[in-house]
């Protein structure tokens, strides 16, 4: 192993929760299935919604939530319309 192959000793192996945060920011969304508990806490202002129902988020790596729709397509177009790069979460 050269010099330049070995791990710095120096270099910090962690991010912080800001870096964390950060990574994939204004590129890389999320897709989230949700119920419609889940939808609630997420998205406030929606009341009322039935339970029963599977919802999907688009989240910003930040996890700001940015839509909500009933289907994943929709919610993968929605990506896509932004300039995002969807990535589903499981």
């Amino acid at each position: 192993m050269t010099d330049q192959e070995k791990p710095n000793e120096d270099m910090e192996s962690t991010m912080s929760s800001m870096e964390f945060a950060m990574l994939g920011g204004g590129h890389l969304a999320y897709i989230r299935q949700l119920d419609a508990q889940e939808a609630g806490r997420l998205f406030p202002a929606l009341q009322g919604l039935p339970k029963g129902i599977d919802l999907y988020a688009l989240v910003a790596a930040d996890g700001t939530p940015l839509t909500l729709t009933d289907s994943f397509d929709a919610a993968l177009a929605d990506a896509i319309e932004h300039d995002l790069q969807p990535v589903s979460v499981h």
